[in-house]
């Protein structure tokens, strides 16, 4: 599982703080990617701004999303994921505290693989976080590169 890349997509430090702590506690080794907001997950993926020159031949194995963030909102981002060839196929769940049913139906329609709440409490959220780490990186089957 080490050479799988997880893309965290979180602004808010406590729930980095947790998810990355749920990941080890899991001991889901892999290396995380973090980026703090919407623009720079792009920059990430598609190898531009502060990741320009990036090999984006290498792609996460999962995308953890939130979808309230600054400069580009997480449902922006998934459609520029989507609209790509290149990242189109790449699994993205959304984590995210919104409630609106809105988010959950445009979530689905602009193609995310998962849509999870994050839980309040942080036994949870860790439990939440375990089960999302060990579905994605070792019983889903990801698509091969380059498709």
């Amino acid at each position: 599982m080490h050479n799988k890349v997880i893309l965290l997509v979180e602004d808010n430090p406590d729930d980095e703080t947790l998810t990355l702590r749920a990941l080890s506690k899991s001991k889901i080794l892999n290396e995380i990617v973090v980026a703090r907001d919407g623009a720079e997950a792009l920059d990430y993926l598609f190898g531009t701004g502060i990741h320009a020159g990036r090999d984006t031949l290498i792609q996460p194995q999962l995308i953890l999303l939130d979808l309230k963030l600054p400069k580009v909102d997480g449902l922006e981002v998934l459609k520029r994921l989507r609209a790509d060839h290149r990242t189109a196929l790449l699994p993205v769940t959304i984590l995210t505290t919104s409630n609106e049913e809105r988010d959950v139906v445009t979530s689905y329609q602009l193609g995310v693989n998962s849509y999870v709440r994050k839980p309040v409490d942080s036994d949870s959220f860790i439990e939440a976080v375990r089960q999302l780490g060990l579905y994605w990186l070792v019983l889903n089957t990801a698509p091969p590169t380059g498709f």
